[in-house]
């Protein structure tokens, strides 16, 4: 029996997104996980999207994030208009947000005691989840032009090994009954 992991992405706008998605789906279903995710075709759930996103996350042992780029600002300033001490308007130019619900599953993950993983595309803003060290297993940033070689590569192996250990604890632990003491 696969192992059910909730995989948390943007639809993929670009084919390079398909391909590098549909690459390490096969590359964490050969590991033996079962990849799960929201989205018309999936496991789509029609009550509110939280509501669904929480009742694929408790059938699942761990969630894998892979914030796509996904919209461009040319332009951002942060803290506009400061005004108090030590802070100041910061201007970044060319600046890439993912989705937002690759905030909202890892953080949902993260309350359910869930393993997380999230691998970033090179240029997404690290903010919020997407800063490394925030969920605790380092946060790598990968190219599309690199696809199949950071999947196959000795990074993303070694994350995989890591994480699916996590995961495979979790997993065996569900089914363990409930310890009435220590």
């Amino acid at each position: 029996m696969k192992v059910p992991i909730f995989l948390s992405r943007p639809t993929p706008h670009l084919d390079a997104q398909k391909v590098f998605i549909a690459q390490f789906t096969e590359a964490l279903t050969q590991r033996g996980f079962e990849p799960i995710s929201m989205g018309p075709g999936s496991s789509y759930d029609y009550d509110a999207p939280l509501v669904g996103i929480r009742r694929l996350l408790m059938h699942c042992c761990g969630l894998v994030s892979v914030a796509f780029r996904r919209s461009r600002a040319s332009i951002v300033t942060k803290y506009p208009g400061a005004d108090l001490p030590n802070m100041t308007a910061r201007e970044a130019s060319d600046v890439w947000f993912t989705s937002p619900y690759c905030q909202i599953e890892p953080a949902m993950a993260f309350q359910l005691g869930l393993p997380i993983l999230i691998m970033r595309e090179r240029g997404v803003l690290a903010e919020g989840v997407l800063e490394r060290g925030v969920t605790g297993l380092y946060l790598p940033e990968f190219s599309l032009a690199d696809g199949a070689s950071f999947i196959n590569g000795a990074e993303c192996r070694s994350l995989l090994d890591q994480w699916g250990g996590y995961v495979r604890a979790t997993y065996k632990r569900r089914g363990d009954p409930p310890m009435l003491y220590d």
